[in-house]
This record gives structure tokens, sequence and C-alpha cells, in this order.
């Protein structure tokens, strides 16, 4: 079968479209995605563009002229969905001979997704955050199925994580490292935060691992050499899964793929969300676990440096141990079988 995996725009959302990708040609399927040429999409595809000679890749890439609709107003929201209403005609030649459209979410999923619904083909919907995007909730009444890992209801509550997250995972008690993680452009808010705790995490022996992001890698690398603490700092590594494995806890924001890598990691997590956030989702993320007693959450303005000093000397295995029963791995594989079975029946 030939399923069109369509989304994007950031990194979260393009992560499960390549785990989808992974698992749907392991079970011998072949996949066509569908993007926007703004946003990431193309940074991480663009690659494929060619039929695929090996088992590794899209059959075909494409990248549609759309852009956000949410933030924007005025003419520039109406221009936007211009532009997705255009794109739309253009996917709906691409989905024609598809057995099925496999939505992640974000905007670059708009034009594949009317297509799909245009057309009555089978149609899935991945939503990764708690707080459900407007598009996926838009369209959520045309899907056969909706997965979410936030919704008891959800058919596959398993979010798609690479299975070395899970190799990795182990039980937390004392913290003797603690990672600091703001994504790959980095967070300001957080660099600040680490930097400002460094000296008492130094005092108390605890080891410092910091993403700090491209954009501020040399400042935050300089701070640590000129207060003399030998901090790992990294503004990007394709190895995250082994830093984790080496901490005991994490600072970091809530976006939902970097949430269930540490879920998955069974490493407890001080939460920092975004403010800016689309419907404030990552908030609505970091929730669900709080909700768990798997972690704790600290909005930017609640003074999350006196939060994380209570929390360093505190044993975090209760924390872990929940952690582990709330992810299991295979979700990728468990969400194409769903796909398959739905099809067959």
């Amino acid at each position: 079968m030939t399923f069109v995996i369509t989304g994007g725009g950031t990194g979260g959302h393009l992560a499960i479209a390549k785990s989808l990708r992974d698992s749907a040609i392991k079970a011998g399927h072949s996949c066509i995605f569908i993007g926007s040429s703004s946003g990431q999409d193309h940074s991480w595809f663009a690659q494929n563009q060619t039929s695929c000679e090996s088992d590794k890749g899209f059959q075909s890439v494409h990248f549609l002229q759309t852009s956000g609709v949410v933030n924007k107003q005025g003419l520039g929201k109406l221009f936007s969905l211009m532009k997705t209403v255009m794109a739309t005609f253009q996917a709906l030649f691409l989905v024609k001979k598809a057995d099925a459209v496999i939505s992640v979410g974000g905007f670059s999923a708009a034009p594949a997704s009317f297509a799909a619904v245009l057309l009555r083909k089978p149609y899935f919907i991945h939503e990764q955050n708690a707080a459900i995007g407007r598009l996926n909730r838009l369209l959520r009444p045309f899907s056969k199925s909706f997965f979410s890992s936030y919704e008891e209801e959800s058919v596959i509550k398993d979010y798609p994580v690479r299975e070395s997250f899970f190799e990795n995972a182990h039980s937390r008690e004392k913290i003797k490292t603690i990672i600091f993680l703001g994504g790959s452009q980095g967070a300001r808010f957080i660099n600040d935060l680490a930097l400002k705790i460094a000296p008492l995490l130094q005092e108390k022996g605890i080891r410092i691992i910091h993403q700090a992001g491209k954009l501020e890698y040399e400042k935050v690398k300089e701070a640590y050499q000129d207060m003399g603490i030998a901090a790992e700092v990294f503004d990007f590594r394709k190895d995250v899964d082994k830093l984790m494995n080496e901490s005991d806890f994490a600072v970091s924001r809530s976006g939902a793929s970097t949430l269930w890598e540490l879920c998955a990691s069974a490493l407890p997590a001080l939460y920092i969300p975004y403010p800016y956030a689309a419907g404030d989702h990552q908030f609505y993320n970091a929730s669900f676990l709080v909700e768990k007693k798997a972690s704790w959450i600290c909005r930017q303005e609640d003074d999350p440096y006196e939060r994380l000093v209570e929390l360093i000397d505190r044993d975090m295995k209760d924390e872990s141990e929940v952690l582990t029963r709330l992810i299991h791995k295979d979700g990728a594989q468990s969400i194409i079988k769903e796909v398959e079975n739905c099809l067959q029946n």
C-alpha cells in the first residue's frame, strides 16, 4: 500500500513523520511526504526528493507553498488561507492514488488533509500535543482514527519515540547529573536559569549537561568557563538519548517530542513551558505529567530558580518509576498496524 504522510513545520511534527515512515516501510509499504516549503520540512526531507533506491526514505517528497494561519491577522491571514486553498488543489493530484493519508499536524498538513477529505480517502490523525491543534480539531470528525497520548479513549496512546530512548531507560534516585534542554534553537530563559544556578550545582557536586542552542552556544560556553565550571555544553547532538541516559534530572521546555523522549528515558523533569506556544500547548503537555505525579511544571514568571533549588536534593525514584508506565516502545509500529487494520476491515 501507499501512504501519504503529511504535516510538519516544527521538528516535533517531523520526528513523528519520520518514525511513521520508517515503520510503514518496514511493514512493506511505500510512503510519500507532503509538507510545506516553509518551516523545517525541507531541511528534514529534501534529500529524499528522488525515488528511493533503498528502503530508507520516502518514495517522493513534495513541498507546497503554505504558511501558518493561526498567528496572523488581517491580510496576512487571508493570504495564508489563499495559499492553503491553492496548495489543496495541488495536493489532490498527489493524494489521488494513495491508499491512506496520515497527518502528523501543523500547518504543513492542511493541503493534503483537505485533499484526503475531498477525495474521501481513509484519513488518520496523530495529535502530538495535549491541547489539540485547530486543524486537527476541525478535521477530527473526518478521520478514521485519532491518535493521542493524552486521551484515554485513543486506540493507540504510545507516542512514537526512537527505540534507543527506551533501551537506555533506568530508575533515578539522587541527582548527580542534570541536563538543561532548550531545543536545537535554544531557550534564552533556560540558558540564563542554568547559568544562575550553576555555582550551586557545582557546590553540590552535580554535573551539568547543557543544550544551549546555536544562537547562544558560544556565549553560554564562555560563561561557564569564566565561572570555572566544567559543564558539557552543546548546540545540537543526535545522541541526545545517550545524554538523557547519563542524567538524573532535566530542566526543559515541554514540546511534545522532548517531553515523551524524557518519559521514554524515565527521566523526571522540571518543565518550563514556552509562554508563546500556540494555544499554550506546552503548558498542557507538561500538566499531563504533573497530574500523573511524574514531573513538575513552573511558568517563567513563577520563579523556576527557587523551584529548582527545592528539587535538586529530592529523591527521584517515585517519579522515575511512574514515567516508565506512561509510555511503551513501538508507538509508530502500533499506529501503522492500526491503519492497516482499518483499511482491511
